[in-house]
């Protein structure tokens, strides 16, 4: 490709800037939404990795029910299996040698009000390990003690975004009453933010003992499950397996394929948490892909008006000694133009309309520079692919015939 031909082709598309927008538009949609989706799939992922991170460390969870998971495998089974009998054995049985913390809880929704406003949070009954074992931290005042669960006293500690939609921003809740199923809690603490939306949002929680929980809130003598922090990193599958047969062993059950519990790994989570959102990213990339088609058939169905247009041109350059290589060359060079210029705009348009959403959602701005430059080269290969046929078609036009065409 020569100096002259290059530009040539600029001056040809120059002719009819419209046309030659228009064109590119397709391309700059395209591209843009493939970044945008692309980016907008990976700031979810990376955002719920984020917050199932900040569970805690070397976190495993127990639940009630089938799951199949490490050296116990699950069968039928339902959600009353664990006591908190089940977790007190897991923190004092001599078996138990892995395993740093317990966190025996019950989880719930309910509605909780105060005056004039009520918001639907999760309720979580637990004791003093959660702190240490989800890694919570207080902002204001104190967390449960073991004297509050033995007592069931009605006390409770809320996370910042429960205290913003109740009293207010930077409203000071420590002493106020907010109720719950009827009954009256007096606030005692405040967490720090850990961030989060939906079902990992961990400010939109109000903790309260666990006995209270049980008995008074809820009338449940069962947990939602027993959090679990492993010693280290390296013993995450021992502490699965020894808590899972004293569990077996309290359950009374002899096979481990009958267990009515599950053990999840932090590692568990996140693959399952990953598979998920990267199912969702490569569906929004999929349906965005279908807009750099239509970008692609756009181009081609605008070369193909710009050979008809140019008959009488390309009759006479083959009639002045041009060959199919050249001609071919010349509409190629034109296609591949429009779709790089259009793949440039479209990558300015995906990463600003990246970092729009991201600051209205409130949500992590991720660039994916694989996806920039699989976008350079995609423009490119469409510029090739739809540009291919009427550059081909061009080429192979008669000179007699063409310069007759009116």
């Amino acid at each position: 490709m020569d100096k002259e031909t290059l530009l040539e082709s600029f001056g040809t598309l120059a002719i009819n800037k419209l046309r030659t927008g228009l064109a590119m538009l397709g391309i700059v949609i395209g591209i843009g939404s493939v970044i945008t989706l692309i980016s907008l799939g990976q700031a979810t992922s990376q955002q719920v990795q984020n917050q199932i991170q900040s569970l805690g460390a070397n976190l495993l969870t127990v639940n009630p029910g089938f799951q199949t998971t490490g050296a116990v495998r699950g069968a039928s089974g339902g959600g009353t299996t664990l006591t908190y009998d089940d977790a007190k054995a897991i923190g004092t049985d001599p078996s138990i040698t892995t395993v740093a913390d317990v966190s025996p809880e019950l989880a719930s929704r309910t509605q909780v009000t105060t005056g004039q406003a009520n918001s639907n949070v999760q309720i979580i009954g637990s004791t003093p390990t959660y702190l240490s074992v989800h890694k919570v931290t207080i902002d204001q005042g104190s967390f449960l003690t073991d004297q509050d669960v033995t007592s069931m006293r009605k006390v409770a500690v809320l996370g910042p975004q429960v205290v913003s939609d109740l009293f207010g921003d930077g409203a000071n809740a420590i002493g106020k009453t907010i109720r719950m199923e009827g009954q009256t809690f007096t606030i005692i603490g405040v967490t720090v933010s850990k961030g989060g939306t939906g079902f990992f949002n961990q400010d939109n929680v109000v903790f309260v003992p666990l006995t209270t929980a049980q008995k008074q809130l809820f009338g449940h003598n069962y947990l939602s499950s027993i959090a679990l922090e492993a010693k280290s990193a390296d013993v995450m599958t021992d502490a699965q397996n020894q808590v899972g047969y004293l569990l077996l062993a309290r359950h009374k059950l002899s096979d481990p394929a009958d267990a009515d519990f599950s053990i999840f790994s932090q590692a568990d989570i996140l693959n399952a948490a990953s598979a998920t959102t990267g199912t969702f990213t490569t569906l929004l990339a999929g349906i965005a892909a279908i807009s750099l088609l239509v970008g692609g058939i756009g181009i081609m169905n605008i070369m193909l008006v710009t050979v008809t247009e140019r008959t009488r041109e390309i009759g006479l350059r083959k009639a002045l000694g041009a060959r199919k290589k050249t001609i071919i060359t010349q509409f190629l060079i034109e296609a591949v133009i429009l779709t790089f210029i259009g793949g440039i705009f479209g990558i300015i348009f995906g990463v600003a309309a990246s970092y729009i959403v991201s600051a209205v959602t409130r949500s992590l701005f991720v660039i994916s520079f694989p996806a920039i430059l699989l976008a350079i080269v995609v423009s490119g290969g469409i510029g090739i692919l739809f540009g291919w046929y009427p550059a081909r078609r061009a080429s192979n036009m008669e000179p007699i015939e063409a310069l007759r065409y009116e």
